[in-house]
């Protein structure tokens, strides 16, 4: 079959392309427990640019194809979203907290390629209100988008929440699900098309990254970490919430602002991916509101490298969707 996969790591941090294969892969064959889904369309994430520099990818592992996302067949025909996060088979509850997850591309062969296997239990209907290719940008960024606004942060209609660096596959998806959960969405980027953009999929009001804001914030929704930290601390409310699932501009802190965490009584919630429950009752929530994924752009998988370029660059907002 057909797949996008890493043979090698990328020696230099500046070209992360360089292990990009785009090939022939043997079929895969699901063993008991699991089941086969013909891919129709599949999403890239950071986290393949991550794999194709050995970040959460051991050696051993390769030839590994990547993705985590992807929408298709499954082997009765019917429709599904494929959840990418694979917890032990003896692991009850919320499978996030699995210290042995992982997710599809680290030990399991990914999306990006004609058929993928999954667990049983990782298939989610898709409803046909929703396209593939819509469908397909649910597993990894709007997910962990969900997860952060309902389920880590408790947001509920009428809250205010701060966005911070629209344009990324999550904080796109972070805008749109709050404004359709009711919340008053607040939203920044250091460039002007983006900040605009912004406000086409419904924040209320835009600003530039650092900027003064005119309320104090219920909640941040922090994906940036490093250049914007100081900045979502200050912007929360006396016992507001930080939520964090990533550090896009680096980990380490010049100053995590404890002092005014303590003060304040702020909390700061972590946040990975989501449940299997969570992507249906996402799932659920777009077919009922008729809000979609941002699509940046839909390419066939065999133009792969172009969107990873893409990625590469930052030249994207929104997702970007490989079709079969």
């Amino acid at each position: 079959m057909f797949a996008v996969y890493a043979d090698s790591f990328a020696s230099s941090a500046d070209d992360p392309l360089t292990g990009l294969v785009l090939g022939e892969r043997p079929d895969p064959v699901a063993p008991e427990g699991w089941t086969t889904v013909t891919v129709k369309a599949a999403s890239l994430n950071h986290h393949d640019l991550w794999s194709l520099r050995g970040v959460g990818l051991k050696a051993e592992a390769l030839p590994m194809i990547l993705g985590c996302d992807a929408a298709g067949y499954d082997e009765d025909g019917n429709e599904v979203v494929v959840h990418a996060v694979v917890s032990d088979p003896a692991w009850i509850g919320d499978e996030t907290l699995d210290p042995r997850r992982s997710l599809l591309s680290e030990r399991h062969q990914g999306t990006l390629a004609d058929k993928v296997i999954v667990p049983t239990r990782n298939v989610v209907p898709k409803p046909a209100s929703m396209s593939f290719e819509e469908a397909a940008c649910l597993p990894t960024a709007w997910l962990t988008a969900y997860r952060m606004l309902f389920t880590q942060g408790g947001l509920k209609a009428g809250d205010t929440v701060l966005v911070q660096g629209a344009g990324g596959g999550v904080a796109t998806a972070l805008v749109a699900l709050a404004r359709a959960g009711g919340l008053r969405v607040l939203a920044t980027s250091r460039d002007e098309a983006k900040r605009a953009k912004a406000l086409e999929l419904g924040a209320h009001e835009v600003f530039e990254s650092g900027a003064r804001l005119p309320v104090k914030v219920d909640a941040v929704m922090e994906t940036v970490g490093r250049a914007t930290w100081s900045h979502s601390i200050r912007a929360l409310r006396p016992g507001g919430k930080i939520v964090i699932s990533g550090t896009t501009s680096g980990p380490n802190l010049d100053d995590a602002e404890l002092t005014r965490i303590f003060f304040l009584q702020l909390s700061v919630i972590g946040s990975t991916m989501g449940t299997r429950d969570e992507l249906a009752s996402l799932v659920t929530m777009l077919d009922a509101t008729g809000v979609r994924p941002v699509i940046d752009r839909v390419l066939p998988m065999t133009e792969a490298r172009e969107g990873f370029a893409a990625m590469a660059a930052g030249d994207v907002f929104g997702k970007i969707v490989f079709t079969r």
